[in-house]
């Protein structure tokens, strides 16, 4: 596999895990929960890359809702995700994703309640007038596409007077965004963005749910409760995921497959070691995903769980065992 499609697996197994977190906490810690935890990853998310973004991107010059229109769509796009935009002036600006929603790919999207999508909304969208100093900015809702609407639409309107954190976000339905012109949309320069850019940023993109969310979860729920709920989605993907992706990468055993992974999200010196006893060794030098975070045992217990996942699927008598810090023996059961 090329190294741009090896980079979108490893994007499409951390997606993959954010999406199936949430999921888990609808399930097993209910709707309220589950609306807590994402308002808190997309709040925790746009406090550290909102504002750097506009800036990498040439929007901090902007109108405050023509800035952070263009931030979504440009960042999604860049990141993989379907998006849209309509300038309507200077004052007022939409964003729509259509479906397929890229946050709730295939028929994940029928467990997401309401409130839960609405939290990302207040999360991010909601606070883009407060990051930007712009207390008149906020954001329209007009439809989901949890409540079946045809996608996730909005749009940003810059009031007279300052709003209060309650009139930040609000939802009218019966409005709806008019039809968008790909030709008018706002467009990247081709110059800073090569393909290879793209396609690293499209693996970022996934991960940095990832680690937000291991980070938010074990806030939210502690260690232990938060550990589990993150360990359990993780061993349910790595099993749901492990042949598919494995295919992608063209691997046909499960240390190749965890080698291939491991390079394919960052770490170029992942290395397999055959064993006298038959066993192989998987030696990393580098973990990614924890790059600039505090990790916890809970966090890292629980990223096992991916590998562990994926070894149950691919032969449930095998064996996986850490051996040191970044070392792994997978062991025929």
């Amino acid at each position: 596999m090329t190294g741009a499609g090896a980079l979108e697996v490893a994007g499409e197994f951390y997606h993959a895990w954010f999406t199936g977190t949430v999921l888990h906490a609808v399930a097993r810690h209910g709707e309220e929960t589950a609306a807590e935890l994402m308002f808190r990853v997309f709040r925790h998310q746009q406090q550290t890359t909102f504002l750097p973004g506009l800036k990498k991107l040439g929007l901090d010059g902007l109108p405050p809702a023509v800035a952070a229109a263009r931030y979504h769509y440009l960042s999604n796009f860049i990141g993989g995700v379907g998006v849209e935009y309509v300038e309507e002036s200077p004052r007022k600006a939409w964003i729509r994703y259509p479906p397929p929603r890229w946050v709730w790919p295939g028929a994940t999207i029928c467990g997401i309640p309401s409130s839960v999508n609405a939290a990302m909304l207040r999360g991010w969208h909601a606070n883009n007038g407060v990051m930007l100093g712009r207390l008149g900015l906020g954001f329209v809702c007009t439809g989901q596409t949890v409540d079946g609407d045809p996608g996730l639409e909005g749009y940003y309107v810059e009031h007279d007077r300052d709003l209060a954190e309650d009139e930040r976000l609000r939802f009218a339905k019966q409005e709806a965004m008019p039809r968008f012109d790909p030709a008018a949309a706002p467009a990247l320069p081709a110059a800073d963005w090569p393909a290879e850019r793209i396609a690293k940023a499209k693996r970022g993109y996934a991960m940095e749910y990832a680690r937000t969310v291991m980070q938010v979860a074990i806030g939210l729920l502690g260690e232990s409760e938060g550990g589990a709920l993150l360990g359990h989605a993780a061993r349910l993907v790595g099993m749901q995921h492990v042949h598919a992706l494995a295919a992608a990468l063209g691997v046909t055993s499960l240390p190749d497959f965890l080698c291939a992974m491991a390079r394919a999200e960052g770490d170029a010196e992942a290395t397999l070691s055959a064993q006298p006893d038959g066993s192989v060794v998987l030696r990393r030098q580098a973990l990614p995903l924890f790059r600039g975070i505090d990790t916890t045992p809970a966090m890292q217990a629980a990223w096992e769980e991916l590998m562990r996942g994926a070894l149950l699927a691919w032969d449930r008598f095998a064996r996986l065992e850490r051996i040191g810090p970044m070392a792994w023996r997978i062991s025929a059961g």
